[in-house]
């Protein structure tokens, strides 16, 4: 009698979410709904920086920092079983099996392959695009025009519709932060150039970008330290404040201060917005504690324990 397989050999095409860590792992899951999220409750590999819906079957988007976006197949990712929350990706797999990214070039996130694949740029010229949905049947393209020495720091999906409920909000190294609405950038083409995002002071550049749904509330965390440091080896000073702190401003304008630096200290070494509560993690994806109080836009912050590598929130 010829032996048959428990489980089907055909995968259903079904709705399902993939997820991309601060540390490069992929996985899917079941669509997740929103819960009460307890701060207390971390562990390895969960912070979370981007998020998209897709299906079983499909195909997905990931920009990089030299402003490409390559095709991967969602079946291909490890799958996970349904979480309600932020998931923990310890199951996933690193973005290097799935893509060959050349040195230097890293995962920032994920978007659709359709009419709603708009996406958000932000680089480090303080420059910002957004680009009109389009999707090519290739295994990669560039969604960006950038000038020479720039490169993609900050990325999101962003289409039409939600741009009109979404601010854009810019954090340099000199520890400044701008928000301006997402609709004061006029989407394009593929091929087109960034416009001015954010004035910088002579020195600095853009470190982070984000699009801000003005329908929930956000919070900006910010690391300070200093340049002369190792990379990895300061855990400077952090803090978290309330987005509403950040009055909106002009497109192109200069930010205003977002983190006040202790003596020691002359850069800001990360800096995120987005809904919280916040989470932190280190190189290796170890959770490390935020402070749970917010402080004022402009004050110093908290002597961090560890150093911090990424910053994320909820999905």
């Amino acid at each position: 009698m010829p032996l048959t397989s428990a489980m089907p050999l055909e995968v259903n095409d079904e709705p399902c979410v993939v997820l991309l860590s601060s540390t490069g792992l992929l996985a899917r899951t079941a669509p997740i709904e929103p819960s009460e999220v307890d701060v207390a409750q971390r562990a390895q590999h969960d912070v979370i920086i981007s998020a998209c819906a897709a299906s079983t079957r499909g195909d997905i988007g990931i920009v990089t920092t030299t402003g490409r976006v390559l095709r991967l197949s969602v079946l291909e990712l490890p799958n996970m079983p349904p979480v309600h929350g932020v998931p923990a990706l310890s199951a996933g797999a690193p973005v290097s099996a799935f893509l060959d990214l050349p040195s230097g070039e890293q995962a920032l996130a994920l978007t659709t392959l359709d009419e709603t694949g708009g996406l958000l740029l932000v680089t480090a010229q303080g420059k910002v695009k957004r680009v009109v949905a389009d999707s090519l049947a290739k295994p990669f393209w560039e969604v960006i025009r950038l000038d020479d020495g720039d490169h993609v720091v900050g990325a999101m999906r962003l289409d039409d519709q939600m741009a009109e409920n979404y601010d854009i909000a810019i954090v340099t190294n000199d520890a400044q932060v701008l928000r301006f609405p997402a609709t004061a950038v006029r989407p394009t083409g593929r091929s087109a150039g960034a416009m001015a995002g954010i004035k910088l002071n002579n020195g600095a550049a853009a470190i982070a970008g984000f699009g801000v749904d003005r329908n929930r509330e956000a919070v900006l965390v910010t690391v300070a330290g200093s340049s002369a440091a190792l990379p990895g080896t300061d855990a400077g000073t952090i803090k978290v404040s309330d987005f509403e702190e950040i009055p909106p401003k002009g497109r192109g304008t200069s930010g205003v201060r977002s983190h006040k630096l202790r003596s020691g200290e002359d850069i800001l070494l990360l800096g995120w917005v987005g809904p919280g509560p916040a989470r932190a993690g280190s190189a290796a994806g170890v959770p490390i504690e935020l402070p749970q109080s917010l402080a004022k836009r402009n004050a110093t912050g908290t002597p961090g324990s560890l150093p911090i590598a990424a910053l994320g929130g909820q999905l």
